[in-house]
Formats: structure tokens, sequence, C-alpha cells
């Protein structure tokens, strides 16, 4: 028996931009919160040497980054809505 093959068969790759973007924010929203983990944590080494200017630029740094990532998460959540 056979059948037209004019329907799209589904391949797990066969993503819409949309489903994309949605996946690519994810990562960065998780890679960027491990950055901000790490910028604390040398920020906290930096101040147990006495490099107490280093340190607070690191740990602005990390607010900096806390701000991208709220950045992130609100375009993922448009990004979801517009994809329902």
């Amino acid at each position: 028996m056979s059948h037209d093959h004019t329907h799209e068969h589904y391949t797990p790759n066969a993503q819409s931009f949309e489903e994309k973007l949605i996946r690519l924010l994810e990562h960065w929203i998780r890679h960027n919160e491990d950055h901000v983990k790490t910028y604390r944590e040398w920020a906290d080494q930096a101040r147990n040497h006495h490099l107490h200017e280093a340190a607070s630029r690191i740990e602005e740094s990390a607010v900096m980054a806390e701000a991208v990532t709220k950045k992130l998460e609100q375009t993922l959540s448009a990004a979801k809505r517009l994809n329902e």
C-alpha cells in the first residue's frame, strides 16, 4: 500500500524558528546563571586576598549579568506566549 508524499514527515530537528529561539534563550539563561555564580565565587576569593577593588568590580559584573538574565527571562516569557 502506498500513499501520497505531499505531507511533511516529522524529524527531531524540524523545529520552528520560535522553538529554536526558546531553546537558545533557555540555554543562555542557564549559562548566564553559571557565570553569576562563578563571578561571586571569584569576588569572594579576591576579597579574601585583600583585593577589594577587584572584588567590588567582579561583584558589579555579577549584578550586571543578573540584569541580563532577567532580560533574557522576560524575552523567553514573551517568546513562549507568542509560540502558544
